[in-house]
């Protein structure tokens, strides 16, 4: 397996939502009481940097809010997840559109799995070997989205899963696809020592 990277222009991304959400000075206190960077509060920090760097800043980031929100962390990281989605899709290549436009094309009912592997090749896109670290399978009538790579969870430990972000840019994905909301479980996370990050979607009754 690839070492983990994640592309900079989402870390940008990341940072501009997590700014608004919380607000610019409090996300400089989160900084300061986890002994980060003041720069990091700038999304334009990150864009110099390589995107093993930038998956390192990512986790270690989303440690910080976790450990200064505590519970509360959960719900701030899946809206800002949730938030990614759109600005990801306005920002991207025209590869990226063209793939998308054709997924709105298609009946509401195979808009699903396309859409998870379009948010894959998206994440992916910062890994050279492409988005094969980020997979999307059918179980019966549900889907799994696994993570082998998981930026957020590269060099953390805890015992409930922690990939948060990627929880809320799955759920705003399918909601993009075909206006449904899914139940969504983080059935295994890199964090509590799992292989992989597995996201179970529920989509049979």
């Amino acid at each position: 397996m690839s070492q983990p990277a994640f592309p900079s222009h989402i870390m940008q991304g990341f940072v501009e939502t997590l700014s608004m959400e919380i607000g610019h000075e409090t996300l400089r206190a989160v900084l300061s009481k986890a002994g980060l960077p003041k720069e990091w509060a700038l999304a334009s920090h990150f864009l110099g940097l390589d995107d093993v760097r930038v998956a390192q800043a990512y986790a270690t980031l989303q440690s910080a809010i976790r450990i200064y929100y505590g519970r509360g962390a959960r719900g701030i990281l899946i809206r800002i997840g949730a938030k990614l989605w759109q600005s990801l899709l306005d920002d991207s290549r025209l590869g990226v559109k063209a793939q998308a436009a054709l997924i709105r094309g298609l009946p509401k009912s195979l808009r699903r799995k396309p859409a998870l592997e379009l948010l894959a090749r998206i994440l992916g896109a910062g890994n050279g070997s492409g988005n094969g670290d980020i997979t999307v399978h059918t179980l019966d009538l549900d889907l799994l989205l696994v993570d082998q790579a998981s930026p957020t969870a590269l060099n953390q430990t805890d015992e409930t899963p922690i990939c948060f972000v990627t929880f809320g840019l799955i759920r705003e994905c399918l909601y993009w696809a075909d206006g449904q909301v899914y139940d969504i479980e983080e059935r295994a996370c890199r964090a509590m020592g799992a292989h992989q990050c597995e996201f179970i979607i529920t989509i049979g009754g």
